[in-house]
């Protein structure tokens, strides 16, 4: 029986060849598109959850309160993770985490650079990282320990076992021993690193670390088996009542909290000290994409399904006449469905194939087709299973249920429920693809905005090289030797990246200071020209200058910070920073110094020509910034002959502040044009068949002298009347949306009524396109062709 109903689903797939293309690419292309989101998803939600302690791991966040609201933060003193293990029995193991960036290793003539962190004893014991070479007991219990990836020992020593127990020179100023190879983290883990460097080490290098009133590191803990998540978290929330001597009632306290560990990655963001979304809403937000363009694929086969059943209603109505009972026509329809859903799903893999190397460089992964893994193919076979059943249950229900008199009377119409079904799906669809196409307008002037928003300063030709081994010391004849370089305009230094501060006090005083409020300033230090370099605006006072002896402390404030200070006229008003008094001598107009999801904040500015790490910032001579690179690096390696030169320039910084974004922006260009592919092949058929319908109308109307644009129009108006009624509901529903989603930039684009003008132009242009080549074609037929029957 099953052969039976294969042979004649297969005949009418070949009968209806038109049919049948639209149906498969359309499905197979939403196929594609469903699974390559869905596998994306799926590595997401795998990301830091396989660790074997997974549901033991817990990350220890911080709640601030202060200056009437609450600020979330993952930063924690550097001290807590040993006093968490010290005074809480239910704490197993602890570690602090540090993440600090690239660092430069040498080994005989070898240099690299190599990213890693510092950590606790415990890491071994807490995360599944496996060694290679070493015990996980003693890998890091020494402040001279370092443990290496397996990637790490082959570049320098050629192998695992050749590493252990080896000298390698950090910084060129400290060496570490091997004391552990571990395997290379996989790609299911957040954070990639290539060593993990001893905790002790780490705190003996930063003074500020062991103060419990300064926060940097990141604490994770891992709870006995028996412990209870809830009590341990009681527990914690005023843990550093005692310890740090920063806190006031009523104006500025701190509580701790903690969060299973895998759920770092997706959930993120705080929101008045509690966790609200973060790389979870782009999950759930392409998870109903993968569902709408799937959905938009399957309503396409429903609707040229059944608005074909009129060709095949005298099939139905001898095969009920000869005794086939409904079942059995069921049966048979969506015998035909899985097959053109089997053929699609064939199609869609291929497409997978080609597809995916594009998708992981848009997405920065590196996700594979897991083919080997037969769960792969369950849930393969479950797709197939449930788009077959989709898209042929109600053309099944419908073709099955004709009446066979009237079919072979040649008296069946279509009733209007049916019609309207059919018209209701068709509008659904170009709903979705309305609302898709909003969001991709929106999101590209979202990301349009905040690549041309003025920040404040000029980050064109804007270099950042990072200060290591002598560069430190020799600053200032770097700086010196530097500017008399063709192509170098100016150089000056910060201690973090310009778009990159987020180091906070609330340790200032000042005049009139309300001593009941307590304020957080963002802080850094820069040294002489920095206002010149980043081309900053003054709206009083002047620049850090060595004509000035006291200006070592002298601070720099933004508007924002002078609004609280509340100084009528601040240049020359005291001010102390961390203790030390000093003066106001300048006043920097707000300039943007994060992303622009954040509003600006108070800022001071101190003094730091002399500082011992940081950035050297050079500001380069328009198109001459590869020659004046050329100069740099040769410059350096004179001074500097044991670190290799690198340099980051200012924008791709500023990039990376927005990489989640310019993904979703890739993602959803591109989602939004195939849905609208999908819905215009679902449209391209049912205009066919329309026309196809109606071939005698149309000759006879032609006889009576109609034109050939009265009938384009009659042929069209039906499908752009859809068109509209999905415009009029789409539209509100993107606005929600869309306004939703901007609400998360401090800083946004206005949503113009030209931006909805434009998507519904060009959902109707592309709907118009789409039925106009069929429609003319029909319009321009030789009647006598189409009643020569008659």
């Amino acid at each position: 029986m099953l052969r039976n109903y294969l042979k004649i689903a297969w005949r009418n797939l070949i009968r209806n060849k038109a049919h049948t293309f639209i149906n498969i690419a359309g499905l197979s292309v939403g196929l594609a598109c469903s699974l390559l989101i869905l596998l994306w998803v799926q590595n997401e939600l795998e990301m830091d959850a396989y660790h074997k302690n997974s549901s033991r791991l817990f990350s220890v966040y911080e709640r601030q309160y202060y200056d009437n609201k609450i600020v979330g933060q993952y930063n924690t003193p550097g001290l807590l993770p040993d006093e968490l293990k010290k005074q809480i029995p239910e704490i197993e193991a602890s570690t602090g985490i540090s993440y600090g960036g690239e660092s430069t290793f040498r080994v005989g003539d070898k240099i690299l650079k190599m990213g890693g962190v510092n950590g606790g004893a415990d890491v071994f014991k807490m995360f599944t990282i496996p060694l290679l070479q070493g015990n996980a007991q003693n890998a890091l219990n020494t402040p001279v320990s370092l443990a290496i990836s397996n990637k790490m020992a082959k570049a320098f020593f050629g192998s695992a076992q050749a590493a252990i127990g080896k000298t390698i020179r950090y910084e060129n100023r400290k060496d570490f021993k091997v004391t552990g190879v571990y395997q290379d983290l996989p790609k299911t883990s957040s954070q990639q690193y290539d060593f993990i460097m001893n905790w002790d080490a780490f705190l003996a290098d930063n003074d500020w670390a062991k103060i419990w009133g300064n926060n940097g590191p990141s604490t994770v803990i891992m709870l006995r088996p028996d412990a209870n998540p809830a009590l341990i978290e009681k527990k914690l929330t005023h843990f550093l009542d005692n310890l740090n001597k920063n806190q006031k009632k009523g104006t500025f306290t701190e509580e701790l909290g903690m969060q299973p560990f895998k759920d770092g990655y997706l959930y993120n963001n705080f929101e008045n000290g509690e966790f609200k979304g973060g790389r979870i809403e782009y999950v759930r937000l392409f998870t109903i994409v993968a569902i709408f363009i799937l959905l938009i694929a399957c309503i396409n086969f429903m609707n040229l399904t059944t608005a074909r059943s009129v060709k095949r209603a005298r099939e139905i109505g001898v095969r009920k006449v000869v005794g086939a009972v409904r079942s059995v026509l069921i049966k048979q329809f969506i015998s035909e469905s899985m097959l053109v859903t089997t053929l699609a799903v064939v199609v869609s893999l291929l497409l997978l194939v080609l597809l995916l190397p594009v998708f992981n460089n848009i997405t920065q992964k590196e996700i594979a087709l897991p083919f080997h893994l037969p769960a792969f193919w369950l849930k393969l076979a479950a797709i197939t299973l449930i788009t077959g059943f989709i898209s042929g249950s109600y053309p099944a229900l419908f073709l099955s249920s004709f009446n066979p008199v009237k079919v072979l009377k040649g008296t069946l119409k279509l009733d209007t429920g049916t019609t309207m079904f059919r018209k209701g799906l068709v509008v659904f669809q170009f709903f979705l693809s309305v609302v898709m196409i909003t969001a991709t307008i929106v999101i590209s002037k979202q990301m349009d905005y905040v690549q041309s928003k003025n920040l404040g300063f000029d980050r064109e030709n804007l270099i950042y090289i990072p200060m290591n081994g002598e560069l430190i010391h020799k600053y200032q004849a770097f700086k010196d030797e530097a500017l008399q370089m063709a192509g170098i305009k100016s150089i000056s230094r910060i201690t973090a990246t310009p778009t990159g501060l987020d180091n906070g006090t609330s340790d200032v005083d000042w005049v009139g200071k309300d001593h009941n409020v307590q304020i957080q300033f963002t802080q850094v230090s820069v040294g002489y020209d920095f206002v010149k370099t980043m081309k900053l605006k003054m709206a009083a006072g002047r620049d850090f200058s060595k004509a000035y002896g006291t200006d070592s402390v002298g601070y720099l404030i933004n508007e924002t910070a002078l609004k609280r200070l509340k100084y009528a006229d601040p240049i020359g008003k005291p001010l102390t920073f961390w203790g030390k008094k000093g003066q106001i001598i300048g006043v920097l107009k707000d300039f943007h110094f994060a992303s622009l999801h954040e509003q600006i904040q108070p800022l001071i500015i101190r003094y730091g020509e002399q500082e011992g790490y940081g950035n050297i910032l050079v500001k380069t001579r328009p198109g001459k910034t590869r020659e004046a690179l050329a100069s740099l690096a040769t410059l350096a390696k004179q001074i500097n002959p044991a670190f290799p030169f690198s340099y980051t320039f200012s924008d791709d910084e500023y990039q990376k502040l927005y990489q989640n974004e310019q993904i979703v922006t890739k993602l959803s260009n591109a989602f939004a044009f195939l849905a609208i592919f999908i819905s215009c092949l679902g449209l391209l058929g049912l205009a066919m068949f329309t026309a196809e319908q109606r071939i005698k109308e149309i000759g006879i109307r032609k006889v009576l002298g109609a034109s050939a644009a009265s009938l384009f129009t009659l042929l069209s108006s039906e499908f752009l009347l859809l068109v509209i009624i999905s415009l009029f509901i789409a539209l509100p529903v993107s606005w929600y949306a869309m306004s939703a989603w901007l609400r998360d930039f401090a800083y946004q684009t206005p949503m113009h009524w030209w931006i909805f003008a434009m998507a519904g132009g060009i959902i109707i242009v592309i709907a118009m396109v789409t039925v106009s080549f069929q429609a003319i074609k029909a319009a321009l037929v030789n009647p006598i062709k189409s009643l020569r029957s008659e």
